[in-house]
C-alpha cells in the first residue's frame, strides 16, 4: 500500500497547484465534496477551512474524511487519501500553514498577504493523518 512517505505519491500530490476534493457528510447524510488548496507537510495532508463551513462543521462532529487528487489529463492518474483529521486554531500554526499554502497556490509574491487573509481567528488548521492511500498513476495503460 502506498504512503505519503513515498516520493512518487508525495510528489505527484504536491505538483503544480492541484486541489484535494474533500469527501465527508453533511449533519443531514448527505454526501458533499469541496476543493480545498493544501499541502504535504510531516507525512499528512494540510489545509484550513473555516470553522462554521461545512467541513469545519463536519470535523467537529467526525475526524474521518477521504479527499482526492487528480491529473484530468492524459495519462490521467489520481491520489487518493483516507484519514481521521485533527484541527487545531493556534493563531502561529494558522498564519503559517495559510501563508505556505497560498506560496503554493497564490505564488511566493502574494504569499504573505494570502496568509494574513486566510490565517485568521475563525479559521482552523485540518491535518489529516492517512490510514490508507490508494494510487492510480497511468488510467491510460
Amino acid at each position: 500500500m502506498a504512503s505519503l512517505d513515498d516520493a512518487r505519491v508525495r510528489d505527484f500530490l504536491m505538483e503544480g497547484t492541484r486541489t484535494a476534493k474533500i469527501a465527508f457528510t453533511a449533519s443531514d447524510g448527505r454526501p458533499l465534496v469541496a476543493p480545498v488548496w493544501f499541502i504535504v507537510e510531516d507525512g499528512e495532508i494540510v489545509f484550513n477551512t473555516g470553522g462554521t463551513s461545512a467541513k469545519g462543521r463536519y470535523l467537529s462532529r467526525d475526524p474521518r474524511l477521504a479527499l482526492s487528487v487528480d491529473l484530468e489529463r492524459p495519462p490521467y492518474a489520481f491520489v487518493q487519501v483516507q484519514g481521521r483529521a485533527s484541527v487545531s486554531e493556534d493563531p502561529d500554526e494558522l498564519l503559517r500553514t495559510a501563508t505556505a499554502i497560498a506560496a503554493r497556490y497564490m505564488g511566493p509574491d502574494r504569499a504573505e498577504e494570502f496568509g494574513r487573509r486566510n490565517g485568521v481567528p475563525g479559521e482552523l488548521v485540518v491535518r489529516v493523518r492517512p490510514e490508507r492511500v490508494i494510487t492510480q498513476f497511468d488510467a491510460t495503460d
